[in-house]
């Protein structure tokens, strides 16, 4: 089914629009759970988070792409999940595949509020469009869908020290950007 027939489904509050959707995404989006959490039962949980919350989102949110909102809520309520397991003092301290991506910018730059966040999020993508497709497409599997390097080399036929190179070098990329532009690297 079409995402815009499936997003009709949630305006008429047809609940076989959640259906619908984990039936399109649902392998999707536990994929990207299962790349941030540890137990698979967690990342279940994650999905059905976001599914329930796509049904009270949407209306009156109508996405544009209902592929990459699903995707990116998923993504978020994987990492909410995670820093709440995580947290030092529930004796974690795993670090999330993100927290990687974070060390370019100083504990100084806020990206958490928004007009950073939103400027910041805008010269990464800047910088992604210039360093080729394929560097771009390493760089999003590896810190938009929390693949592992393995996972990134068995996809992309790779080595993992090819996308090692390729991530170090698209982030210094975007740090020499951020700095150019006004954000503390």
């Amino acid at each position: 089914m079409k995402d815009e027939k499936i997003i009709e489904l949630f305006f008429a509050r047809d609940e076989n629009a959640i259906a619908e959707t984990e039936k399109k995404y649902g392998a999707l989006c536990l994929s990207i759970a299962s790349n941030i959490l540890l137990l698979r039962e967690d990342a279940e949980e994650c999905v059905s988070d976001v599914l329930l919350a796509l049904w009270n989102a949407i209306p009156p949110e109508r996405p544009n792409d209902l592929r990459a909102y699903t995707c990116k809520a998923v993504r978020n309520r994987a990492r909410e999940i995670s820093r709440y397991e995580n947290a030092w003092k529930r004796g974690g301290g795993v670090a999330i595949v993100g927290e990687e991506f974070l060390t370019l910018v100083e504990d100084g730059t806020d990206l958490a509020s928004g007009f950073e966040a939103r400027r910041a999020g805008e010269i990464i993508s800047r910088v992604l469009e210039r360093v080729g497709r394929t560097n771009k497409d390493i760089f999003i599997l590896r810190y938009w869908m929390g693949l592992s390097l393995a996972q990134i080399s068995a996809q992309t036929g790779f080595g993992e020290s090819k996308i090692k190179v390729s991530l170090h070098r698209t982030r210094t990329k975007i740090a020499a950007e951020l700095k150019k532009e006004g954000i503390t690297v």
